[in-house]
């Protein structure tokens, strides 16, 4: 019998352009990416060079700190570039898929005879092993350490998320699998949550050895933190890994086919994308194959959702934990007057300054801020955004203070980044929350 949470704090954006339960297109294996910098909490160390042959499965780059830890190619193909920031920073590993596209075969063991440590040391091998996340903090996950338990959401109520009940169609028989072995890997069990509205009919509920979960409400109610905040807080000196269903679906594969395949079903969407739908791609796909799904005009390609994802460009790579695109028009005017003219039904208001929340629409919102930064409101603006027992304002304000302790005490083993980024949506003061969160969290990991 699974647990029922109704969550009333948060909001959904009534943004224009969600995808259509269609797919429109599939993009075949081209070039693609894999970014260090999608990685946090490791250091790599190049593991091939400009020109090298290389097959899907093929280790790019390891950790430093744990070399068994590696990174691979999703595709077969040639290392064409290795990109590299200031201080040569590895930023980018390049690969061209060729025709072949051939994949490394990997043995494929008997997941209920495995031990914990033959099921981590086949994690690592096969390159699955970054697909798990630990919190507190978000880094990838410790293969020395051992988890109070596992939590997956199988709800995405990111503004324009795809639907996971569609992108996943057809790999319930792999994610059952990807289930069998994390459930090997800590004592607590694998955590499921699904929405209640349609957790009787989903084909995920029919899953074994996971605890259910049932949550509804507005965004961020699809947070996987969100829901370990509801389900088993995390305390000073635990730890909990997460996992994308997305992934769960590419472990279960391997178990199934013995390869490295990281097929996935992405939501094109946007007031400025043509023909919201569903593509086909390769994990790391550059934006240009997404070409006829972008507007023409002066656009932002993000790669994510459109609180937290990464402004790419059209040049881009998708991340290595994106699910989706999404395409806005870039906010570059001014207007006359600004907030004091009372008829921009264009506009959406949270506060509900002008009449358009009269009739309930969906709004063609752009990247415009609509003003500058300026410092903090005492408000409860970002309390009503956010499900979660702790003061949201004064964390931000230890984070800023670089107060340790406070923040110890205000919650910020709870939350990551993407916990908070309604609140900087709606700041009335457009502070960039989300970076003084990560500045915090960076501060956190390096003191204690």
């Amino acid at each position: 019998m699974s647990d029922q949470i109704r969550l009333k704090k948060g909001l959904d954006l009534p943004i224009s352009g969600a995808a259509s339960c269609e797919v429109t297109g599939r993009v075949a294996p081209g070039l693609v990416a894999v970014k260090p910098t999608d990685f946090r909490g490791m250091v790599p160390r190049l593991l091939v060079k400009e020109g090298d042959s290389v097959q899907a499965g093929t280790p790019l780059f390891a950790d430093k700190q744990h070399p068994a830890m590696v990174f691979c190619s999703p595709v077969g193909g040639k290392v064409c570039a290795v990109v590299r920031g200031d201080k040569r920073k590895l930023l980018e590993v390049r690969v061209q898929a060729d025709e072949k596209n051939a994949a490394v075969k990997f043995d494929v063991p008997v997941v209920s005879a495995l031990a914990r440590q033959d099921a981590v040391d086949f994690l690592l091998k096969t390159g699955l092993w970054p697909c798990l996340k630990q919190r507190p903090y978000g880094t990838v996950a410790d293969p020395e350490a051992t988890p109070k338990a596992i939590f997956i959401s199988g709800i995405n109520t990111a503004p324009l998320g795809a639907d996971p009940e569609y992108a996943l169609q057809g790999d319930v028989n792999a994610i059952q699998a990807g289930i069998g072995i994390l459930g090997k890997l800590t004592p607590g069990g694998v955590h499921l949550s699904l929405p209640s509205e349609s957790f009787s009919g989903s084909e995920f509920h029919k899953l074994t050895g996971v605890t259910f979960h049932q949550f509804s409400g507005p965004h961020p109610a699809g947070n996987v933190g969100v829901q370990i905040a509801h389900i088993s807080p995390i305390n000073k000196g635990e730890l909990v890994w997460t996992v994308d269903l997305h992934h769960v679906a590419v472990i279960g594969r391997m178990l199934l086919k013995g390869v490295y395949d990281t097929r996935k079903r992405i939501a094109v969407a946007g007031p400025s994308a043509v023909n919201p739908s569903y593509v086909e791609v390769t994990a790391g796909v550059c934006m240009k194959d997404l070409a006829p799904w972008f507007g023409e005009g002066n656009v932002r390609v993000i790669s994510g959702d459109v609180l937290t994802g990464e402004a790419v460009g059209r040049e881009g790579f998708l991340g290595f934990y994106h699910n989706q695109v999404s395409v806005l028009p870039e906010g570059d005017y001014f207007e006359l007057f600004g907030w004091i003219n009372p008829f921009r039904s264009h506009k959406f208001s949270v506060s509900k300054t002008y009449p358009a929340f009269l009739r309930r629409k969906k709004y063609d919102m752009d990247t415009n801020e609509n003003g500058g930064e300026r410092p903090f409101l005492m408000n409860d603006v970002y309390n009503k955004m956010l499900p979660m027992d702790i003061y949201p304002l004064y964390l931000f304000k230890a984070c800023l203070a670089g107060d340790l302790e406070k923040m110890e005490n205000l919650g910020i083993y709870e939350v990551l980044e993407e916990d908070v980024a309604l609140c900087e949506f709606v700041c009335p003061s457009k502070v960039p929350i989300q970076k003084i969160v990560r500045d915090g969290i960076e501060l956190m990991m390096k003191e204690m």
